[in-house]
């Protein structure tokens, strides 16, 4: 019996292995129990998240040296000089310390089992020495990271207005999503170039490049966006050995551009309140809702004729809504209806029991019996006035 068995064994296991091979499984993985009576089943491997990890050595890294003297004052916040320090072609001409690549650097950290974290600085611009063990987020931004206006993606507080040279962290008082970048060097696919290098860092909206200047403006879809690439970018080179001056881009005077930014936010606007509003609401302000519109004509004139509900009573919603549909809701006209009903049915049968007056007013004409001195007046008394015996009831006096 045992012989025959492991004969068996033998000639299924080629087969089992052929099958396992063509299912993604192994022969350990099938157990030898199993292998005769079921087919060979398929594994699913869940795909995990890989951590962050180190951009530069801890043990090298060198985050709280002081640079080099550039003005008469250290900021030990912002880790630079000030009083001289302005980023000009001058002054900047030394490359960034390092790059991020997010394809190699990003992964999980401490930051995503916390909501609402912020992104690492350091990771941005390629220096961050902790991986997984980052309290920062270690990847780029998206549409569902929103922050206080107040402050940047990078948790730092903005200002009422932007600095000189357009560098820092921006101003809270207006939206920007675009980026001036100069000093990139001139060749005949330069637009090409930028428009590579910028799109590593999320969504891009639009890309204009001054041939002849070295300049160019990349518009992200998303302000977050935006953010991280300048900061990502700054003192970087492209396909040669330039050294890019990123900053903020001034609001274009162009009619066309300040259109265009007015509709974005109007657009922003629509779908803020799209998302707070009910589906139905949606579907008949889109119009994709085709008996929506004979609905309104025909509940909306409220049993007067030729009369049409405008807008703001029609959608109106709450306790004090003219329209029995905002007022009431489904599911809930039985409810309304008896807490109406029923004082009204208990009052009537405490009418029936203690006569004419209800049982309160007779608890409180007892209580004016029990207390003897007591006196019921249905007019106010007059108050005699001090002094001349003038009597000022009223103003009209």
């Amino acid at each position: 019996m045992s012989d025959s068995v492991e004969a068996a064994r033998e000639t299924s296991a080629p087969a089992a292995k052929e099958s396992g091979e063509l299912t993604g499984t192994n022969d350990d993985s099938v157990p030898e129990s199993s292998a005769l009576t079921a087919p060979a089943k398929k594994l699913v491997k869940k795909k995990k998240r890989r951590p962050a990890r180190p951009q530069v050595d801890p043990e090298t890294f060198k985050g709280g040296e002081i640079p080099v003297q550039t003005g008469t004052v250290f900021n030990i916040w912002y880790n630079k000089w000030s009083g001289g320090d302005r980023e000009d072609k001058y002054i900047s001409k030394a490359h960034a310390a390092g790059r991020c690549n997010i394809a190699k650097d990003s992964g999980y950290t401490k930051a995503d089992k916390i909501t609402g974290s912020y992104f690492c600085l350091f990771f941005a611009r390629g220096l961050c020495p902790r991986g997984a063990e980052c309290e920062y987020l270690h990847r780029l931004p998206t549409v569902h990271d929103l922050f206080n206006p107040n402050v940047d993606c990078f948790g730092r507080d903005k200002f009422s207005d932007y600095r000189d040279d357009m560098g820092g962290v921006g101003s809270f008082m207006r939206q920007n999503h675009t980026l001036y970048v100069g000093r990139i060097h001139v060749s005949d696919d330069i637009e090409e170039v930028v428009a590579r290098h910028f799109a590593e860092w999320g969504q891009v909206e639009r890309i204009r490049v001054l041939n002849s200047r070295g300049v160019g403006f990349v518009t992200y879809t998303n302000e977050a966006n935006a953010q991280f690439a300048k900061e990502a970018m700054a003192h970087q080179s492209l396909d040669h050995n330039e050294i890019l001056n990123v900053r903020w881009a001034t609001q274009d005077p162009n009619p066309v551009a300040q259109a265009r930014d007015k509709r974005r936010v109007e657009e922003q606007a629509a779908a803020a309140i799209r998302a707070a509003l009910p589906a139905e609401f949606v579907a008949e302000l889109e119009g994709t809702d085709r008996g929506a519109a004979k609905k309104r004509r025909i509940e909306g004139s409220f049993g007067l004729q030729g009369y049409e509900a405008p807008e703001e009573i029609w959608y109106a919603r709450g306790e004090n809504a003219v329209n029995p549909a905002g007022r009431i809701e489904a599911g809930q006209e039985q409810m309304l209806l008896e807490g109406v009903l029923e004082p009204q049915r208990q009052q009537k049968e405490e009418e029936k029991q203690t006569g004419i007056f209800s049982s309160s007013a007779m608890q409180a004409l007892k209580e004016l019996r029990e207390g003897g001195g007591a006196r019921i007046t249905t007019q106010k008394e007059e108050t005699p006035s001090a002094g001349l015996g003038l009597d000022y009831g009223s103003d009209s006096d």
